[in-house]
C-alpha cells in the first residue's frame, strides 16, 4: 500500500497563563492511501489535538513545537500557508462531531456544499450541484435532490452530519479526519450515519482518521487501532488484534468500562404515592403537535429512563414538566399537588423542587463566571443565603461532586475538562436542594470513563440524599446502569413501559427490539452482519430520521 501521512515525533504545546504545557508529546503515525485508522482514548488523551495536527493545523494557544506531519510527501508543519491553504478541503477534508454548530445557520446546505469545489476550481458550480446530489443520494439522504436546498435547522441531526460528510467528500479528498462525528446521535441515527460513512470512504478509496471514545463503533470502521492516553501512544494494532488482545493494561480497562450496574430496588407498593405523576399530557410547537397523551409515574428515590431516538418527546416531556412548554392537555402533579402548567405561575418553592442538568456543560455554563459564581446562583435565589455562608455551602456543593473546593472555586468552565464541567452542572442543580432532577443526556458527550464517573456520582448523590431521577437518554448502556423503570417513546408517544429487567427481555415492541438491536457491539463484523439482516433498503429511508 501507498503512504499517505507519516507523522514523526509530534509534539504539541497548549499555553496556559504565559507558559506552555505539554499536550501530545512525541506521537508518530502512519497512514495509507484508503486505510481507516481509528484513534481512542478518554477525555484530554489528545485526539482530537493529533487528528487536527494531521492537517497542519492548530487550535487558538497552541503550537506544534517538535516533530513533522508528512502528507503526501509535503511537511504541513513549515509548509507555507498558501501550500496548506491549497490542500485543505481540495486533499484533506474535516468533519466535526456537532454538525448543528459547524454549519452557517443562514445559508442553505447546497450553497455551503458547493463553496468548496467552486473555489478549488474542481467543478463550477451547476457540476457541484448536480454532484452534491449524487452524493447525497449516495449518504442514503431523504429526497436528495431537495434536501441540499433547506436550512440546517430544517433537517435532523442525523442527516445533517451525512451532509457534512457529503461536504467533506464534494472535493474527493485523499483524506479525511471524522472527529466523534456520531457522538451526540441516537442509536438508530448513528446506524445510518456509520453505514453511510463507511460506504463513501470504501466507494471512493479515501484514507480517514477516525476519532471516538465509543470502542464499538470504532470497531466498525477502522482498520487499526491507536490508544492514547493523555499525550502518549499506549498502543497501536490491527482492530481484530486490539479487541481480542489487547497487550496494555489501560487498553484493557477501556475494554472493561460501563462495568458498572445499579442493584435492583424493592418493589413499590401498591399504595405508594408518586414523587411525579405526569397523566395525559399533549403539547404542540406552533400548529405542529409533538407529544400525544404521554402518562407515566415516577417514585421518590428511583430513577424513571425516558428512551427513544430523536424526535421521540423525550426532551419535549422535560420542558412540559419544569413549565417551559405548557402542555395543551393533561396534567403534572408533585407528591399528589396539581402544578400550573407555565413556570412563571409556581411559586418559589415549586420551582425549586424541579431541576435540570443539560447535555452540553459547555453550552449550559455561562462562560464569563466562576464555577463559585455558576453555583452560587441558586444558592442565593432560593435560599437567600449571601456572604461567607454562601461561599461555604458552594464549597460543601464542591465536596459533594468530589472536586476539590480550593482548587476550582475561583476558575472559570473553560478551565475544566468535559467531566468536571458537568459535575459542575450537577453541583448547580443541588444548589436548589430539590426532590427530583432531570438529566438530559448527561453523559452523551463524554468518553465512557468519565460517563461511567459521572453515574456513580449521580447514583451515590441519590442513596445519601433521596433524590428522584428523570433520566433522558439515548444509551441503553446508560439504562441497564442506572434506571428503576423504564419509557420508551416514539413520535411522541409512549410505546413501551415497565421495570428494566423488562426492558431487556422479550417479547418487546417492535421499536424496542429496534432500539435494543442497534446498539454497536465490540465484533467488528456487527455492523455488516446488521446491515445484511435489516437490507438496505431499511437503512436510511427517513423512517426513523424525521426533521
Amino acid at each position: 500500500m501507498t503512504q499517505l501521512l507519516k507523522i514523526r515525533g509530534l509534539k504539541i504545546e497548549g499555553r496556559s497563563d504565559e507558559i506552555w504545557m505539554p499536550i501530545v508529546n512525541g506521537i508518530d503515525l502512519d497512514l495509507n492511501k484508503g486505510e481507516v485508522l481509528g484513534l481512542i482514548g478518554e477525555s484530554g488523551a489528545g485526539k482530537s489535538t493529533v487528528g487536527l495536527a494531521a492537517m497542519g493545523f492548530t487550535r487558538d494557544g497552541c503550537r506544534i513545537s517538535a516533530g513533522s506531519v508528512a502528507f503526501d510527501g509535503v511537511d504541513l508543519v513549515s509548509a507555507p500557508a498558501a501550500v496548506k491553504r491549497a490542500m485543505l478541503g481540495r486533499r484533506i477534508a474535516y468533519v466535526a462531531q456537532s454538525a448543528a454548530a459547524s454549519f452557517n445557520p443562514a445559508h442553505r446546505i447546497i450553497d455551503q456544499h458547493t463553496e468548496g469545489p467552486t473555489q478549488h476550481h474542481v467543478m463550477d458550480r451547476a457540476q457541484s450541484q448536480r454532484d452534491a446530489m449524487d452524493l447525497y443520494a449516495k449518504l442514503r439522504l431523504p429526497n436528495p435532490e431537495e434536501i441540499g436546498f433547506r436550512y440546517p435547522h430544517q433537517v435532523s441531526g442525523g442527516q445533517l452530519q451525512r451532509a457534512m460528510t457529503a461536504m467533506a467528500m464534494s472535493c474527493r479528498p485523499d483524506l479525511i479526519v471524522f472527529d466523534e462525528p456520531t457522538t451526540a446521535l441516537d442509536v438508530t441515527t448513528q446506524i445510518e450515519v456509520l453505514a453511510s460513512i463507511r460506504d463513501i470512504v470504501e466507494q471512493f478509496g479515501t484514507a480517514a482518521i477516525y476519532i471516538t471514545h465509543d470502542l464499538a463503533v470504532v470497531a466498525q470502521m477502522a482498520d487499526r487501532i491507536k490508544v492514547l492516553l493523555k499525550g502518549d501512544e499506549v498502543e497501536e494494532a490491527d482492530t481484530r488484534t486490539m479487541l481480542s488482545a489487547p497487550t496494555q493494561e489501560y487498553t484493557r480497562s477501556l475494554w472493561a468500562v460501563r462495568s458498572f450496574q445499579r442493584p435492583a430496588k424493592p418493589a413499590i407498593p401498591v399504595a405508594a404515592v408518586p414523587s411525579v405523576r405526569v397523566r395525559g399530557i399533549s403539547a404542540s410547537y406552533g400548529k405542529i403537535s409533538v407529544l400525544h397523551d404521554v402518562s407515566f409515574d415516577i417514585h421518590a428515590g428511583r430513577t424513571l429512563a425516558v428512551v427513544g431516538e430523536s424526535g421521540s418527546g423525550k426532551s419535549t416531556v422535560a420542558r412540559c414538566i419544569t413549565g417551559l412548554l405548557p402542555p395543551s392537555d393533561g396534567s403534572i402533579e408533585f407528591d399528589g399537588v396539581s402544578l400550573p402548567a407555565d413556570y412563571r405561575r409556581r411559586t418559589k418553592d415549586q420551582l425549586r423542587q424541579a431541576q435540570m442538568i443539560y447535555q452540553m456543560a459547555d453550552t449550559a455554563l455561562n462562560p464569563r463566571k466562576t464555577i463559585g459564581e455558576i453555583i452560587g446562583r441558586p444558592v442565593e435565589f432560593y435560599g437567600g443565603i449571601r456572604g461567607a455562608r454562601k461561599r461555604a455551602r458552594v464549597e460543601a456543593l464542591l465536596n459533594e461532586i468530589e472536586l476539590e473546593p480550593k482548587q476550582y472555586i475561583d476558575r472559570l468552565p473553560s478551565e475544566l475538562s468535559g467531566g468536571q464541567k458537568q459535575r459542575v452542572g450537577i453541583a448547580r442543580a443541588l444548589a436548589a436542594e430539590p426532590k427530583f432532577i432531570i438529566c438530559d443526556e448527561v453523559t452523551s458527550a463524554l468518553d465512557q470513563l468519565v460517563a461511567e464517573g459521572i453515574l456513580k456520582l449521580l447514583a451515590r448523590l441519590q442513596d445519601d440524599l433521596g433524590l428522584t431521577y428523570m433520566f433522558i437518554t439515548h444509551d441503553l448502556a446508560t439504562v441497564r446502569a442506572i434506571a428503576d423503570e423504564v419509557v420508551v417513546m416514539k413520535d411522541g408517544r409512549v410505546v413501551e413501559q415497565g421495570g428494566k429487567a423488562g426492558m431487556f427481555q422479550p417479547p418487546h415492541h417492535p421499536y424496542t427490539d429496534l432500539l435494543l438491536s442497534s446498539v454497536p457491539e465490540m465484533d467488528p463484523d456487527w455492523l455488516t452482519r446488521l446491515l445484511a439482516e435489516r437490507g438496505n433498503d431499511t437503512i436510511g429511508d427517513g423512517a426513523t430520521d424525521k426533521m
